[in-house]
């Protein structure tokens, strides 16, 4: 099974899976909102960079979730 297949298929059988997509798109969403102001407070640069923080602690535990699937070899 190829990987955006792996993806696939833990979006639908595996709940943790799903709610860290689901998060780390929310997340995105929330970053684009604050990338589209011209300039940042400074408050909203602390938030921007949390954020980021955030997306990727969910993007690795993701990818963490992919690499047990693969070695399981399901």
């Amino acid at each position: 099974m190829k990987e955006h297949e792996i993806v696939e298929f833990l979006k639908r059988e595996n709940e943790e899976f799903k709610r860290l997509s689901e998060e780390h798109r929310n997340l995105d969403v929330l970053l684009a909102e604050i990338d589209s102001k011209r300039y940042l407070t400074p408050e909203e640069e602390v938030e921007r960079k949390k954020i980021q923080k955030q997306k990727l602690s969910k993007k690795d535990k993701m990818a963490e979730l992919v690499r047990e699937y693969k070695k399981k070899g399901i």
